[in-house]
């Protein structure tokens, strides 16, 4: 259940909004037009969660804060906790409504989108730098990342045929790796933050992980990945398109 509700003098305009189910919810307030920040809180039960939940919006009601039905939670950009981490309550609606697997906030998993290093730390610059600069087009990030950021190269994807792709892993393995990794953590990281991708971006990441496929294949990184198979298909049919 999303609840939001703002506090205007002729000091101040805030807002804040909470999103409260299961054992946990999320905050998320701030000046009016900001990001504001994030916050996700977990309980032992649902009473408990709910209890608490609405003892919040108790004591912000007696602050003065107004609960408003028309609080715009498609069009503002969504970052997770950062004690917390991944999670749901903290991802745009098109996001958890779209990729329901638990594979999309798993920390561990090497080819989830934020499972690796590379796909953590990506999505990490790229919660740094939209909160600074929010108009950076997502689909240069990649290239950005890697080569501004990590101060490495950036493969971008030419061929899908395996002799080619053979061809550049001798040559530069580890960058083509890496670079396939964090263009489709992008692809991933747009739609988490911002709810829609760009339809570039989208092309980009879905080449990136086809190649990644084949790079398994090469290397004998063992056997035929779902995981990727699954964010293939499911990127494929997110349709939301900035």
């Amino acid at each position: 259940m999303k609840r939001a509700f703002v506090f205007k003098d002729e000091k101040s305009h805030k807002f804040w909004w909470i999103d409260y189910s299961g054992c946990d919810f999320a905050v998320n307030y701030g000046k009016a037009g900001a990001h504001g920040k994030y916050e996700i809180k977990e309980f032992e039960s649902e009473a408990e969660c709910e209890k608490q939940a609405e003892k919040l919006i108790a004591s912000k009601l007696k602050k003065g804060y107004k609960e408003t039905e028309d609080f715009d939670f498609n069009n503002r950009f969504y970052f997770d906790d950062e004690e917390i981490g991944l999670h749901p309550k903290t991802s745009h609606p098109n996001f958890s409504k779209h990729f329901t697997d638990e594979l999309y906030y798993d920390c561990g998993d090497e080819e989830a989108p934020f499972g690796s290093d590379e796909g953590s730390d990506t999505l990490y610059e790229m919660t740094e730098k939209l909160r600074k600069k929010p108009d950076l087009k997502f689909c240069d990030m990649p290239r950005m990342i890697i080569e501004d950021v990590w101060g490495m190269n950036y493969v971008s994807v030419t061929s899908l045929k395996e002799d080619d792709i053979k061809e550049q892993l001798k040559e530069d393995e580890m960058n083509i790796t890496q670079s396939d990794m964090v263009t489709y953590a992008v692809a991933f990281g747009e739609i988490k933050i911002t709810g829609k991708i760009t339809a570039e971006l989208k092309e980009n990441a879905l080449k990136a992980m086809k190649r990644f496929k084949i790079t398994a294949k090469i290397l004998e990184w063992g056997e035929e990945s779902n995981t990727l198979n699954k964010m293939i298909a499911e990127l494929d049919e997110f349709k939301i398109l900035e």
